[in-house]
């Protein structure tokens, strides 16, 4: 059975690139443009993984993972924050909030996959 990894992000490059570095690690991928979007789809499918912006019309990561969090299969997915906010007290909201692990943009295959071996993805 493979593995499955919704990327929320507004920017489509983003998407793209995380899309194609996810499916080379053996994820089956989908995608959302805004977190209103990735929730909808979070209803329709539990995910293995969740690759989160921050920053994102609509819907912000943090609003997102919020209420994902909440729902009674929420805690399932593993959440990667990947964002451009560096800052600690940044980094502390988004794992209060319920992140796994953080990524910091632009990121390449090896950091990623790294991130990925710490959430518990070989």
């Amino acid at each position: 059975m493979s593995k499955t990894c919704l990327i929320v992000d507004d920017a489509s490059v983003i998407r793209k690139v995380s899309r194609h570095i996810l499916e080379s690690l053996g994820f089956e991928v989908s995608d959302a443009e805004n977190g209103l979007v990735g929730l909808e789809k979070c209803a329709e499918h539990i995910y293995d993984l969740i690759l989160l912006d921050w920053n994102m019309p609509v819907m912000t990561g943090i609003e997102f993972i919020k209420e994902l969090r909440a729902r009674p299969d929420g805690a399932i997915p593993k959440i990667v924050f990947c964002t451009t906010e560096s800052d600690v007290d940044h980094i502390r909201e988004a794992m209060t909030a319920g992140a796994d692990e953080y990524v910091m943009k632009p990121f390449d295959h090896e950091t990623l996959q790294i991130k990925l071996q710490i959430v518990g993805f070989d």
